[in-house]
Parts: C-alpha cells; structure tokens; sequence
C-alpha cells in the first residue's frame, strides 16, 4: 500500500498545500526578509562596502547622524509633496479618463489602449523621452517650442528649483494614470444603470448624478486607487535619478534617492541602512494608517 493511501483526504490535501507554499516562503525568506534583516543589523556599523575589514558597531550614531543631516530631513519633505501631490493628480485623470471611456462607443478601445500605454512602457525610456520635451531649449524641446509659438516664454522645467518636483509629477501622473484608468473603468461598468435611471427620473443633471451615484458607487474603488498609489508613490526613484540627479538644489532628491547616494555613491553603507530602517517604518506606518482609515469608513 502506498504511503498516500495511509493518509486522510484532509491530511494529503495538506502536504499538498504544503508543497506548493514552501517554495514560495522559501523565497520570500531568502530574498526579502533576511535582506532586511541584515540591513537592520548593518545600520547599527559604520560598514562602508569598499572596507569591508573595518566594520564595527557604532551603536545609534547613525541615526543620530540622519536626524541631523538637513538633507535627510530635505528628502523626506520631498518624497511627502510628490506622494501627496501625484496621488491627488493621479486619481483625478484617470477617474476623469475613466468616465471618457466607458461607453463602449465605436473605436474606444483604441483610446483605452492609447491610455493605458505608457503603463506597460519602460519607466527608464519615459524618463529618457520627458527629459527631451521639457528640454530648456525651445529648437530640442517640444514643449517649449510649442510656447514660444505661442508667444510665451520658454520654462526651464527640470533646472529651475520651483518646477523641476511639479514637472515630476505631471510626468508621473500621466505615465501611471492608465492602470488606475481599468480600476475605475471596472467600478464604473458595476455600477447599476438602473442608480442613474432612477436619478434622472428624480431630476438630477450629469452632474448631480456623478455626485450622488457614480461617486458613491466608487468609495471602495478609489480607497484601493488611493492606498496602492500612495504606497508606489513614496518608492519615486527612477524618475528623479534619470532626469535631474536629485537637482536642482536637491528639490527632486527623494527618500529612496537619498539611500542610493549613501548607498551606492558615497559607499556609506551602514548609514544607508539606517536610512532605509526609517524608509521601512515610514511606509508600513502609514500603510497601516490607510488600512485603518479605509477600515473606518
């Protein structure tokens, strides 16, 4: 008899289960929480990676360190504005594409592909292609060339320190706008036609009814929107690194970039850890926020 005939129904549908999570718990121990582990440790030396014969433990000076270093404090005001700014700016386009689009009319599909490009698109060449348009420059710039036909004035909107973070965020926005598009786009196709009937008989205008029904309908939708938006939105990295470096005077220097400057850069490794420790406790606090607002309501 063979040994899975000895076992119960339940207990063979365990080692299954079984078999099919550990190599997955496996991984996520090998690749995410023993890494982290790790640099939590490190963030206690002043582990540098070019000498790694010279570690020693320095206790809490590094924090110490971040909590003096103005452009620490710099970074994280940074990383808050552009969280706090994109998902408002996010949400709002691709709500207001959503709403373009969800009618399946003749050729919107072509539309819902065109919008929903830039998601699937390399950050890295997009990073590459914004840097081009909002190139200073009016005859290489597209988007200055536009304005002085115009009759306006050219915009330095990567070397000047009052636009180079908004310039970010319009760029960030547009490229993201086309997943959270499909969020809403599916919020918006549950939503019973019979709400708005109803509110159309009761003489409600569009307006009126995307108040009162299509806003409802989609509570729980834009809490999801919002959380997973604002968790990406504090990890902004590639963007500021390909195209301003953390410049103009550090207005673009985000968390994660400030890391990967200690990090990497200035080869500072405890003290990047220690920055990454307080990245670490800065996003799973305000995830659990979220959740708890979300909750609440």
């Amino acid at each position: 008899m063979k040994f899975q005939d000895k076992l119960s129904p339940k207990s063979q549908e365990l080692i299954t289960a079984y078999i099919f999570v550990v190599p997955a718990i496996a991984l996520l121990v090998l690749f995410l929480i023993v890494p982290a582990l790790t640099s939590v440790g490190y963030s206690f030396t002043n582990y540098n990676i070019m000498r790694p014969d010279r570690i020693k433990i320095n206790g809490v000076d590094n924090y110490i360190r971040l909590f003096q270093d103005p452009e620490f404090i710099g970074s994280i005001g940074n990383t808050i504005y552009f969280t706090v700014a994109v998902v408002i700016f996010q949400c709002a386009l691709a709500l207001a594409l959503a709403l373009l689009i969800r009618h399946n009319l003749r050729g919107v599909g072509i539309f819902r592909a065109a919008y929903f490009s830039p998601m699937v698109t390399s950050m890295v060449v997009i990073a590459i292609l914004w840097t081009i348009l909002y190139n200073p420059n009016p005859s290489q710039g597209l988007i200055n060339a536009l304005l002085v036909k115009l009759g306006m004035e050219p915009v330095s909107f990567l070397r000047d320190p009052e636009t180079a973070m908004n310039s970010i965020i319009f760029m960030s926005g547009w490229q993201a706008a086309g997943y959270q598009m499909m969020i809403f786009l599916a919020g918006l196709q549950a939503i019973p036609a019979e709400q708005y009937e109803a509110a159309s008989i009761d003489g409600c205008g569009k307006f009126q009814q995307f108040l009162h029904v299509t806003l409802p309908g989609l509570r729980n939708v834009t809490k999801y929107v919002i959380m997973i938006t604002t968790i990406q939105a504090m990890k902004l990295f590639t963007q500021p690194y390909i195209m301003t470096q953390g410049g103009p005077q550090n207005k673009t220097r985000t968390l994660v970039y400030y890391i990967y400057q200690q990090g990497i850069q200035n080869r500072d490794f405890g003290y990047a850890c220690s920055a990454a420790v307080i990245f670490f406790v800065i996003v799973v606090a305000l995830s659990f926020a979220l959740k708890k607002v979300i909750r609440a309501d």
